[in-house]
């Protein structure tokens, strides 16, 4: 089983991730960010992942730091769980429409850490979740799980869709790249290693 749990405690932060590629979509969720919940939430059911968050932040301040903090936990979570990339697909694209959004994702599991990200939101709250922070949770996410990952929302006008789509194309193209495919032998690499 692909599995990981990751700890982290700061004086902003505690978190602990626990997720496994090889799930029922099960998920635990005790996020202090509502909206973040939701996405994490959708994440896992559309991945097929099971995942668990637990995290506690100073939400007081903003949730700049849950957000990222938890970006980062789920990175190192998946960068665990994946460590031998052996007879997996390592790309993995979707493209996911959210009423008038599409969205795509498209990753490399390479072993280098790269983010593209082009979305703009025209609005710059969803409820009391700040959309800048969509980019912070995927910039710690790419930067922590070693990952190439580029993010283009292609158009919308609902903040709420387009976020949405987003994190739903993310969750299937993450599927995808761990799948194992039987025609692969060893890493899919001329190098022999990812």
């Amino acid at each position: 089983m692909r599995k990981a749990e990751i700890r982290r405690d700061t004086l902003e932060t505690q978190i602990v991730v626990k997720l496994n590629l090889d799930g029922e979509a099960k998920r635990e969720l005790d996020v202090p960010v509502p909206f973040l919940k939701h996405m994490l939430d959708l994440f896992a059911k559309h991945s097929g992942f099971d995942l668990s968050v637990q995290a506690f932040g100073d939400t007081e301040i903003d949730d700049h730091h849950t957000v990222e903090d938890i970006g980062i936990c789920l990175g190192q979570a998946f960068k665990q769980a994946t460590q031998d990339k052996a007879g997996i697909r390592r790309y993995g694209n979707r493209f996911t429409p959210m009423d008038e959004s599409l969205a795509q994702v498209t990753v490399d599991l390479s072993g280098r850490s790269f983010l593209v990200f082009n979305a703009q939101f025209p609005a710059p709250q969803v409820g009391t979740f700040q959309t800048e922070l969509v980019r912070e949770f995927f910039q710690a996410f790419a930067a922590n799980a070693c990952v190439t990952l580029h993010i283009n929302l292609h158009y919308g006008v609902n903040t709420h869709h387009m976020i949405e789509g987003i994190f739903k194309a993310f969750a299937g193209a993450l599927a995808e790249a761990v799948e194992r495919d039987g025609k692969i032998r060893g890493v899919l690499s001329t190098k022999g290693a990812l």
